[in-house]
This record gives C-alpha cells, sequence and structure tokens, in this order.
C-alpha cells in the first residue's frame, strides 16, 4: 500500500521542491506532502464528495427511529438503529481519512499569487497552523459520531430516560452536525470545480446529480415532517395525560405511560382503558381542541404505525409533492412552529427548484443543443431554397447531403476543434486518424515519418453523398481524395473519343486525384494553373474520406528530394489509374500491330507457295513442248523461254523483299490513339 500511494503522492508540480520532499529519498507515506493538484488528491475529492452526499442522506434516517401505535405509547425501532449506526460509522471514517489527508496536503501560498508563480507551502507545521485556524471545527464537529455515542452509551446510561428524551435529544443532534456536514460540500465542490473544471463528465451525470440533490433534499424534508409528526402527537397524549394527572381520575396517569416499555405495567392497563388519550388525539376528529394541522396525513393515512419501508417512501413522496408545489397545497394551524415549517418549506422550495432544477435542465439541454442547432440551420436551408425556387431534385440533394453530414459529424466541428489544440497534440491526432489510410498509398508509403505527419496534419474531413460528381474529366482538380468509407467509380473517355470508356470502382483505402500530385511535383507549376482532371468520379454510396488540397500538397511535395527519381517514377507510374489505363490501352494497341503482322507474315508465306507451284507447272510444260517441236519454232519458244524466265526472276526478286501489306482502312482494325499522361521531370530529384 505504502508504494502506491508513494506513487500518487508526488506530482510534477514540485519540481523545485527541497530534496528532503524528493523521489530520490524514500520516506513513509505518512511523512510525505501531497500535491493538491495531484491525481490522486483529484481522485480523493471526488470520491469524498459522493461519500459526504451519502452521509446526508443517512443522517435523516435517525428520524424514523420512533414508532407509535394503537397504544398511545413510543419507541424505538431497533433493527434500523443497527443498519444506520453502521453505516454511519462507515462514513464517519471517511470523514477522518479526510482530516488526516488535509494535516499532509500543501497549499499555495498567498504571496506568491500576486506574481503568479504558485508557489506551495509544504512545511507540515505552516500546513497544521493554517488547517487548525480555517476548517478544522467545521471537520471535527461533522466526524464526531455523536449520534452512535448518544444511542448506544449516553441514553442507556441514563436513568427514567424514554423514547420521547431520545427522539428529541437525537433530532436535535442530528440537526446539529448536518448542518457542517452540509456545508463541507460547497468549498469541495468548489476544489473539484478548480482542479478538474466539472463536476459531472457527462450532461447525463450532470443532470443526474442535481435530481440527486433536489431528491435528498426531499428526503430530508419528509423526514423532518414525519419526526414532528411524532413529536406532535406526543405532544397531544402529554396534554391529555396531564390533564388526568389528579385525584378524580382513577387510576392517575403518569409520563411513563406514554412510553411503550411500560405496557406490561397493571396502573399503565388500567389507565389505558379509561383514559380518553385516544379519542382526544384523534386526527380524524375535527371538533378536538388540539388541531394537527399539516402533520394529521400522518395519522390518517397510519404512517407511524407502518413498516419502514412504506413509512420512507410515504414520507419521500411527501417531501418532493410539497417542495415543487412551494408547500401551497398544505393546511396549517395557528401553532408557530407548523406555520415556521411551512413557511421554510416555500422559501427551500423555490431555491432548490430555481437551482437544482434549472441546472438539471441546462445539462439535458446541452445534450440537445446540438441537435436544435441542426434543426435551426435546415429550417434555414428549406426556406432559402424555396426562395431560390430550386428543383426538386435539387433540394432533395440538398437535404440528403444536410442529413449525412450531421449522422456522420453529430454537428461537430472537428476542424475548430484541432485548431484550438496545441500544435504537437494536434499533430498526434491526425496522425492517429489519418497515418494508416495514408500508408495505404504505396506512393506514400515509401515516405520517412516527417514526411507523412507533414501530410497527416494537412488532411481535412470531406463527405459526399450518393450519386455526387467529386470532379468532372476536363475540370480543374483542387485537391487529392483518400477514401475511408464508401464507393466512388472512376472513369473516363480520354478526352471524349467515341467509342473509348474505362472505368474503376475504388473502395476504403484508394486515392485519386492523382492528378494533383504530377502538377506538385513540377517545380515550374503554379497554384493559378492546376491540371485537368482525366478521369470523372462519381461516389456510388455515402462517402467520407481526407482530402488534401492543391496547395498544402505543393507544400508537401517540395520535400521529396529525398526520395530516389527511379523509385518514385516506378512507384507513381505503377499504382496511378491513370497510367494504368493507358498502359492497358498500350498493350492492347501493341497486341493489335503483333496480330496484323502475323497475318501479313501468313499472307505472304502463302503467296510464296502459290507462286512456287506456277513455276513449276510452267517448267513441265516448257520441257513437254521442246520434245514435241520442229526448228521451224525455234524463235517463238526462245521468245517465250525469255518471258518466262522473267517473270520467275522477279517472282524469287519479290520472295526476297519484304513486302507491305496494306491492309483496308476498317475503323474496326484501328485503334484511336491515348496520349500519354503527363510525366514529372524525374530526373531533377536526385539525393543531395
Amino acid at each position: 500500500m505504502s508504494s502506491d500511494f508513494y506513487r500518487f503522492a508526488v506530482s510534477s508540480h514540485f519540481s523545485s521542491f527541497p530534496k528532503s520532499f524528493s523521489l530520490r529519498k524514500k520516506v513513509p507515506w505518512w511523512y510525505q506532502i501531497l500535491d493538491p493538484r495531484s491525481r490522486f488528491v483529484a481522485r480523493w475529492n471526488r470520491t469524498f464528495l459522493y461519500v459526504c452526499i451519502v452521509a446526508l442522506f443517512l443522517d435523516p434516517l435517525y428520524f424514523y427511529f420512533p414508532i407509535t401505535g394503537d397504544k398511545a405509547c413510543m419507541q424505538t425501532d431497533i433493527v434500523l438503529g443497527v443498519f444506520v449506526t453502521f453505516s454511519r460509522t462507515v462514513a464517519d471514517l471517511f470523514f477522518l481519512f479526510h482530516m488526516v489527508l488535509k494535516f499532509r496536503t500543501a497549499f499555495v501560498s498567498p504571496l506568491s499569487r500576486v506574481y503568479g508563480r504558485n508557489e506551495l507551502v509544504t512545511d507540515p507545521r505552516q500546513i497544521a497552523s493554517r488547517y487548525l485556524r480555517s476548517d478544522f471545527a467545521i471537520d471535527l464537529l461533522a466526524t464526531l459520531p455523536l449520534p452512535q455515542v448518544l444511542i448506544w452509551f449516553v441514553i442507556p446510561a441514563v436513568k427514567d430516560s424514554t423514547a420521547a428524551h431520545v427522539n428529541h435529544t437525537l433530532s436535535l443532534i442530528v440537526l446539529i452536525q448536518f448542518i457542517p456536514r452540509l456545508f463541507q460540500i460547497f468549498p469541495l465542490q468548489r476544489r473539484i470545480l478548480k482542479t478538474s473544471g466539472l463536476i459531472a463528465k457527462t450532461a447525463l451525470a450532470g443532470a443526474l446529480y442535481n435530481l440527486g440533490s433536489y431528491m435528498l433534499a426531499s428526503h430530508v424534508l419528509g423526514a423532518s415532517w414525519y419526526v414532528s409528526s411524532i413529536q406532535r402527537q406526543y405532544e397531544c397524549w402529554r396534554i391529555t395525560c396531564k390533564k388526568e394527572m389528579n385525584r378524580t381520575h382513577s387510576p392517575s396517569c403518569n409520563p411513563s405511560f406514554l412510553d411503550c416499555g411500560t405496557i406490561t405495567n397493571y396502573e399503565r392497563q388500567a389507565w389505558f382503558k379509561r383514559t380518553r388519550v385516544l379519542s382526544d388525539c384523534d386526527a380524524l376528529n375535527d371538533k378536538n381542541e388540539f388541531q394537527f394541522g399539516m402533520f394529521a396525513d400522518a395519522f390518517t393515512d397510519h404512517v407511524s404505525s407502518s413498516r419502514f419501508f412504506q413509512k420512507y417512501f410515504y414520507c419521500l413522496w411527501w417531501g418532493l409533492k410539497n417542495l415543487s408545489s412551494y408547500g401551497q397545497n398544505l393546511q396549517t394551524s395557528t401553532y408557530s412552529g407548523e406555520t415556521l415549517f411551512s413557511s421554510f418549506i416555500c422559501i427551500a422550495g423555490l431555491i432548490l427548484f430555481a437551482h437544482l432544477i434549472g441546472n438539471m435542465q441546462n445539462y439535458l439541454q446541452s445534450s440537445t443543443a446540438k441537435v436544435e442547432e441542426w434543426r435551426l440551420k435546415q429550417k434555414d436551408t428549406e426556406e432559402w431554397m424555396n426562395h431560390r425556387q430550386l428543383p426538386p431534385e435539387l433540394q432533395q440533394r440538398v437535404r440528403r447531403f444536410v442529413q449525412y453530414k450531421w449522422l456522420a459529424t453529430r454537428g461537430v466541428d472537428e476542424e475548430a476543434i484541432l485548431r484550438a489544440l496545441p500544435l504537437d497534440l494536434r499533430r498526434q491526432i491526425q496522425r492517429h486518424l489519418c497515418l494508416d489510410i495514408v500508408r495505404r498509398v504505396p506512393f506514400f508509403g515509401q515516405m520517412d515519418d516527417q514526411l507523412l505527419d507533414a501530410i497527416c496534419e494537412r488532411l481535412i474531413s470531406s463527405l459526399n453523398t450518393k450519386d455526387t460528381f467529386i470532379v468532372r474529366e476536363g475540370d480543374p482538380v483542387r485537391e487529392m481524395l483518400f477514401i475511408i468509407r464508401g464507393q466512388v467509380e472512376s472513369s473516363t473517355t480520354d478526352g471524349g473519343r467515341t467509342g473509348f470508356f474505362n472505368s474503376i470502382t475504388l473502395r476504403p483505402g484508394d486515392f485519386c486525384g492523382e492528378e494533383l500530385l504530377t502538377w506538385a511535383l513540377m517545380p515550374s507549376s503554379s497554384s493559378l494553373n492546376l491540371p485537368s482532371s482525366t478521369q470523372t468520379v462519381k461516389t456510388l454510396t455515402e462517402v467520407e474520406a481526407f482530402a488534401l488540397r492543391a496547395e498544402n500538397l505543393k507544400f508537401v511535395a517540395s520535400q521529396f528530394k529525398r526520395l530516389h527519381s527511379k523509385k518514385l517514377q516506378h512507384a507513381f507510374r505503377y499504382y496511378s489509374h491513370q497510367w494504368r489505363a493507358w498502359g492497358a490501352h498500350f498493350i492492347q494497341a501493341a497486341w493489335r500491330r503483333h496480330r496484323k503482322r502475323k497475318l501479313a507474315m501468313e499472307l505472304l508465306e502463302k503467296e510464296n507457295l502459290y507462286y512456287t507451284n506456277v513455276m513449276e507447272d510452267d517448267d513441265d510444260e516448257e520441257e513437254g513442248s521442246a520434245g514435241e517441236s520442229s526448228m521451224a519454232g525455234h524463235a517463238q519458244n526462245f521468245g517465250a523461254t525469255f518471258l518466262a524466265s522473267k517473270f520467275a526472276a522477279n517472282t524469287k526478286k519479290g520472295a526476297v523483299k519484304k513486302v507491305t501489306i496494306n491492309l483496308p482502312d476498317a475503323g474496326s482494325l484501328k485503334m484511336p490513339k491515348m496520349f500519354k499522361p503527363t510525366e514529372p521531370d524525374f530526373s531533377i530529384f536526385h539525393d543531395d
């Protein structure tokens, strides 16, 4: 336990403390001085605040000790006394430990606040002296176990003690001790607000805290009403008994008869058979001289003789009802104490309702403030669209975007929150949100952490509804998008060429707008001349993404000199959808050229085979005609042979010569030329 306590006790705020207070010297935990701004003290203050509220709830339970019945006597509930005593003792231990901590908690020197240094005083003597002069008396009075000592030690030792004496004395002690316990909460709340800034961390917790305080006030009021009712009835019994304490009434009344401890007494039984105490103190009889006023309900509804839980919830309801209505339904008598009690209920109800219920309403409204703000914006948007007479389709798209933005952000301006944070904290948050997404882009995945931090720091949130054109082909590209959720269709027609269309679906982890990266890597590019988009990007579903704007990407691109140009070039070409589309088109064109050449070679081989067969047939015919011819046709055969030789020579010459076959200009064989994507000059990005 000592090591844990020591770990919580010492804080970084004690860097200027003397060596006796340093971590280097191990001292027992009871000699350590606590930092009032440490986490341990903050947690203890919040815990002790809840203990104080529970203790305030326990103390009024003492008012339910007295019990009355049909025997005109009063007794004490022993079972309830044991439970309340045990619970109260546990709470008193927390109060005692709180006093010990105050003796070991440093405080800020008043003189140092003038110069803003806020130096802590760690001298145990000065701390004790200051505490004894300020809050010690109130804390001691709130910590003393006075009700326990009174019930179990003092009253049993007193002779002739009755339940009425116990009730009166106990009520007085609890009331005296309840006041300092109540006032302990206010400085404790101020310390919690000073260290943490708020009591409740959520709107619901704050509403429940204020509602619990209001219910606590109703609980105290109901218990006070019950004990006052018992005392009022006992006062009626005492007056009637006093009238019967004479010689004319036999047997004579004795005040001890009003205690249930004498219920077995023979004289008491004889007196009870002849007494008029029950008829004269009947709250249902309006003709009696004694008027119960606002306390009559406790006896007409038999509250005083009911079981504890029935009695408690009835009194709680009575307190809540009259506190909420400011006691307007109370019917009081002329008894001064009853009138003052009714006036107190009116004033307390007004103050508590204005303060606690008002705070509760503020907490509840804070949870719905964003909803109301969104409704007002939606109303303004509807009025603007009606005033401008937008088409129904555009109005529906605007409503869909407003609805989707509300569902995605709940009305929270993330950029405003991040701008209000320190630079280092903002960088860490952006790194947590965006680093994994940016690293999915292989082109960025090759960068070091410093460049990735620079990119993540400049990413902003982007929301788009279904069927929204993020950018159209030919429009200037203003940002790169890194998709988080949803699907996007990226298509191109290569500048509007007939018969050309290429499409791809982008999913979470993909990106679009790589033309902007090419533009950013060019040293001569300017922000006034943004690149044109080669793709039409359209959302297929609701899309949530991070956007990197052109000016921010230009700044980051200036750091790319650290990468090798070939590595950057290969990564850029390989993972760019624009380059992939151009590469696929280039492969298709090369394949068609290959098929064209192959067809030409096949035709050439068929022609060569055909002409070879023709020459062989001509040679056979010439040999047959030469054997049968005469010398007269020698000149004519010589001419035919000359012509055939010349044709054969031309045929052989054509077989060696490269033949070019001009195919018909059919559109089916020609492929439209796709321009090569613009590429930055990677030669300038060499390592230094």
